[in-house]
Formats: structure tokens, C-alpha cells, sequence
């Protein structure tokens, strides 16, 4: 039996870059909700905080977009999926910092959420830790997680196939900017640094 839709609901992620695995949990979120708010994560350095749940997602090259170039994929993959402009927004979200949450997202809202790792649990104990309705989708061994932003960077900076694991539409906007190339730069420079 399916549940009442809820009127509006909060999802979030850093979306670096957006894939086909992060469109599928958008639209499941979206699904039980009249309203999705999507909220992009890490959006500039100063709401960029490290976590010891998932370390890596602070580093400056695990987030080589910046706030707008995600708001603009994350929109143009709904739209192209067939949601209407109108059922959603799209809005920063710093994820670590649950007192200022209030700023950015309506508390009223059911913040949905996966869990696969211990950052999937902490995300839950921060949303909890204000009160927050909380619904976890789906809870799943990380092996079954499927396709992650790291694995498309590091499938860039190889000069690897990536374009088939994201939606056409970050594809071609991902090539205009020109951040498969910019991606490979900054793994060159990185791995140089490395003793």
C-alpha cells in the first residue's frame, strides 16, 4: 500500500558530478512528495566541513564544481526526466551544520535520505539531532551503492568512458565546461605532489 504523499520534501547530495544513481534517488525522493527541495551540498568552502564519517568529501578535489554549475545540471537532469520546473527547487544545503538548516530548507518537510556507510548514518543523526521527519528510503551494504562520483572523476582523469554512466544532459554540459580535462589537471598536479 502506498503512503499519503507528503506535501513538500527535502533531498540532498553533492552531486559532483550528478549521475544516473543520484537521478534515480531524486526521483524517488520526488515520487513521495508534491514538492522536492534538492539540496546541493558543500556548496562553497566555507560551508565545507570535514566529517570523520567520509573524510574525503571536504578535499577541494573531490567537489571540482562549483554550486552553480551543479544547480544547473541537477536542474536540467529533472527536467529532461519529465519533472516540471514548477514541483521542485533547488537550494545550498550545508549538510554538517544542522543550526543553520532553518536558513536554507522549510523544517516542515519530510528530509529524505539512503544509507549505505557510516556517512549515511550520520546524516541521519544530524537531521535527527533538530527534530527533523526523517525517512530513509532505502538502507543497503555498500557494495550495492552502485555508481559514485569518485569513480566518474577517476574515469575523467584517465581519459576513461564516463558520458553512458551520467544523464545526457550533464554529459553534454559537463563537456562544455570542460571538466573532464580540468578534472585530469587537477589529479596531475595532485599526484605530482605525492612523495
Amino acid at each position: 500500500m502506498q503512503p499519503d504523499k507528503e506535501h513538500k520534501g527535502v533531498i540532498h547530495g553533492r552531486f559532483q558530478p550528478l549521475h544516473n544513481d543520484h537521478l534515480t534517488y531524486l526521483l524517488a525522493g520526488k515520487v513521495r512528495c508534491d514538492h522536492i527541495i534538492v539540496g546541493i551540498t558543500n556548496p562553497d568552502p566555507v560551508l565545507t566541513e570535514e566529517d570523520p564519517a567520509d573524510p574525503e568529501r571536504s578535499d577541494s578535489a573531490a567537489n571540482p564544481l562549483t554550486y552553480y554549475q551543479r544547480f544547473v545540471l541537477v536542474r536540467d537532469a529533472l527536467v529532461e526526466a519529465g519533472v516540471d520546473h514548477r514541483d521542485f527547487s533547488i537550494v545550498p544545503f550545508p549538510v554538517n551544520r544542522p543550526e543553520l538548516y532553518g536558513y536554507y530548507v522549510p523544517l516542515d518537510a519530510v528530509f529524505f535520505l539512503t544509507i549505505y556507510d557510516d556517512w549515511g548514518r550520520r546524516k541521519r543523526e544530524l537531521f535527527q539531532s533538530v527534530g527533523l521527519h526523517t525517512e530513509v528510503m532505502w538502507e543497503r551494504h555498500i557494495d550495492l551503492k552502485g555508481i559514485t562520483g569518485a569513480e566518474i572523476r577517476k574515469r575523467m582523469a584517465f581519459s576513461e568512458p564516463w558520458e553512458h554512466l551520467v544523464p545526457k544532459s550533464v554529459a553534454s554540459l559537463l563537456n562544455e565546461w570542460n571538466v573532464p580535462r580540468l578534472v585530469g589537471a587537477t589529479a596531475a598536479v595532485k599526484s605530482a605532489h605525492v612523495p
